[in-house]
């Protein structure tokens, strides 16, 4: 590491500590030439997937993106921002452990669609109706039928 006040090749660490929350290293340094102390951090970079659009184009992952997904889905729903800085930590999660360079959009719309549907079956609904592009009430018909469908088969199994 180079020294910022000398701009000497060589440092020496003469302290190192885990920050409390274990994401980070702090380390402090020394300069052999101009003898001066300063500290440096060291932290994990993990690099998300490009994001292969529909049209073939290619963009660089966008949490914001994400979020303004679920805001919108979720306008007026009584969902804590808790549970959707959640829901948005495991999408990110599972993206980062799939290993990939690049990942589909629509991977990713398929995410957040899981991620709605345990959180919000309005939100859900709302999103699922823009994604999938419907087109008229019966498509609106057909996802909440898909949605009482499990609820249907718990009242059958519990008389």
């Amino acid at each position: 590491m180079k020294c910022p006040f000398c701009n000497a090749d060589d440092t020496s660490v003469i302290d190192s500590r885990v920050s409390e929350e274990g994401g980070r290293i702090r380390r402090r340094r020394r300069c052999p030439t101009c003898d001066k102390r300063f500290t440096t951090y060291e932290t994990v970079e993990l690099r998300l997937p490009q994001v292969v659009k529909q049209d073939g184009n290619r963009a660089e992952f966008d949490r914001h993106k994400l979020l303004t997904s679920f805001t919108r889905a979720l306008h007026k729903r009584p969902v804590p921002t808790g549970e959707v800085d959640g829901a948005m930590d495991r999408i990110v999660h599972k993206i980062l452990s799939l290993g990939d360079r690049e990942i589909p959009s629509r991977r990713i719309g398929e995410m957040v669609m899981e991620e709605l549907y345990q959180l919000d079956k309005v939100a859900y609904i709302r999103f699922a109706s823009v994604y999938r592009s419907f087109q008229d009430a019966d498509d609106f018909h057909n996802v909440i039928r898909e949605l009482q469908q499990p609820q249907q088969n718990k009242e059958t199994e519990n008389p």
